[in-house]
C-alpha cells in the first residue's frame, strides 16, 4: 500500500528564476519540461495541483521602481512577465501529459482564459492544472500574496513554496556557513524574526486562513512528490499547534 498524501489539494509557488535554467535571462525550456514533469508526477499521486510563477526571470517590479521607474506601472510590468512564463508552463506540461489551462488576473483573452473564481474551481475539478499568471491584478502586491491569496480561494490544504534551498534557514546559506535550518516554524515566527521566505501580506493572509505553507527546493529531481508524501527536507509553517 502507498504512503499517504499530505495534501489532497495544493497551491505550488514557483518562482521565476526557477525558469532560469542555466541562463542569465529568460526561459530554458528544458528546465521547463523539468518541471512539468515534476508536477505530473506530483498529479499522478491523485494530487489536484494548481499554481502561481512569478516573473523575475524577465522582469521585476520592485528592480524597476529603483530604477527610477514608477513603481505601478513597473508592477504591471512584472505582471505581463507572469504571463509569459504561465504560457511555457502550460506548454510544457501538456507536453508532459497533463490538461492545464492558464488563467490571467489581467483580461487578455486572446493568450489565455481571465480570472473567474467558479471557472478556476470547475477547471480543478476536472483534474486540469490551473496556471494562476498576472499576480493579483493590482501593483504593489507580490506573487507570494498572489499564491497565498489563491490557495484560500481555491480550498488548497497547503500552499508549496518551491525556492533554491532545501527549506527555510536563518540567513542565507548560500553566503551564511553558520545559517540555521529550520524543519517547523509558526507564521509569528516567521513574521518576528523577518525570515525571508515569503512577504509579510502573504505570511498574514496565510495565518488568518490557517493555510500550512511547505516550503522545499525544487531542484532535485522528484522533491515535489516527496514533499506532499511527507519525504525529503522541507520547512512546513503552521499556526504552531498544527505541528505534527
Amino acid at each position: 500500500m502507498g504512503k499517504a498524501l499530505r495534501y489532497k489539494r495544493v497551491l505550488i509557488k514557483v518562482s521565476g528564476e526557477a525558469l532560469l535554467g542555466e541562463r542569465a535571462y529568460g526561459v530554458d525550456p528544458s528546465q521547463v519540461d523539468r518541471i512539468a514533469e515534476d508536477i505530473a508526477a506530483a498529479c499522478r499521486l491523485g494530487t489536484e495541483v494548481c499554481l502561481v510563477v512569478g516573473g523575475g526571470n524577465i522582469f521585476r517590479g520592485v528592480a524597476g521602481a529603483a530604477q527610477g521607474m514608477e513603481r505601478a506601472t513597473a508592477d504591471y510590468m512584472g505582471m505581463l512577465a507572469t504571463v509569459i512564463n504561465a504560457l511555457a508552463l502550460e506548454n510544457s506540461l501538456k507536453n508532459a501529459g497533463l490538461d492545464a489551462r492558464v488563467l490571467s488576473a489581467i483580461p487578455m483573452p486572446t493568450v489565455c482564459e481571465p480570472y473567474v473564481r467558479p471557472r478556476a474551481v470547475a477547471h480543478m475539478e476536472k483534474g486540469r492544472v490551473v496556471i494562476f499568471a498576472a499576480g493579483t491584478g493590482n501593483p504593489f502586491f507580490t506573487t507570494d500574496t498572489a499564491a497565498a491569496l489563491r490557495a484560500v480561494e481555491m480550498g488548497c490544504h497547503a500552499l508549496l513554496k518551491a525556492t533554491q534551498v532545501d527549506g527555510v534557514y536563518s540567513a542565507d546559506p548560500k553566503t551564511d556557513p553558520d545559517a540555521v535550518r529550520y524543519d517547523e516554524l509558526t507564521y509569528t515566527e516567521i513574521l518576528a524574526r523577518n525570515l525571508k521566505v515569503m512577504d509579510a501580506a502573504a505570511i498574514s493572509l496565510a495565518r488568518d486562513n490557517r493555510l500550512p505553507v511547505l516550503v522545499f527546493s525544487l531542484h532535485e529531481e522528484g522533491s515535489l512528490a516527496a514533499a506532499l508524501l511527507g519525504e525529503g527536507r522541507s520547512t512546513l509553517i503552521t499556526e504552531g499547534d498544527d505541528h505534527g
